[in-house]
């Protein structure tokens, strides 16, 4: 057992000297933690932001400031086959402390699904469409039409959270069946 945990130990740490030399400007520091990625800069200077979903390394990671969502994608080892690309925007600029979710485009809990998942556009849908998705009532609906009207299109699907009536629970609930773009 002892010979194994060496082994992998090696492994690993060669791959990190390896990835190192392969691209200088990326640092691969891991915190204490073990799950926060430094990228560049300074850690005084930059920012952090976790990314979850469809994407292969799932976590929180420290970047440099003035990124986009496509630079943490990357960092983040990028999007899976799975991964509904009308439910996120990679040129969002990621500000310290945010949070994305990558939405499946098929149903993660029926391996045997070749159907899409049915979703509608928070940007374009009415309120009448928008109360058919499980867990938007009629009246969230109303108030996500009257966020929009207000305020202009989402930028990504974790600003429905900033609507009044909505909030973690719910978004949690209908964030595979909701999209901003078309």
């Amino acid at each position: 057992m002892a010979k194994i945990f060496i082994v992998v130990l090696v492994v690993a740490i060669g791959a990190i000297v390896v990835f190192q030399f392969i691209d200088p400007t990326v640092q691969s520091k891991v915190d204490p933690s073990g799950n926060t990625l430094v990228i560049g800069g300074d850690q005084d200077e930059g920012i952090t932001a976790t990314i979850n979903g469809e994407v292969s390394r799932p976590g929180t990671y420290f970047m440099e400031r003035n990124l986009t969502l496509n630079e943490l994608i990357i960092v983040a080892g990028g999007v899976t086959s799975n991964a509904d690309s009308l439910a996120y925007d990679t040129t969002y600029l990621v500000e310290d402390g945010m949070t994305f979710y990558i939405a499946p485009k098929y149903d993660t809990g029926d391996l045997c699904s070749m159907e899409p998942i049915v979703k509608v556009n928070i940007n374009l849908a009415s309120a009448d469409v928008l109360a058919t998705v499980s867990g938007i009532g009629s009246t969230a609906a109303r108030a996500i039409v009257s966020y929009r009207d207000a305020n202009g299109e989402f930028k990504r699907i974790e600003d429905v959270m900033k609507v009044s009536g909505i909030k973690n629970a719910t978004f949690e609930k209908i964030k595979n069946y909701i999209t901003i773009k078309d």
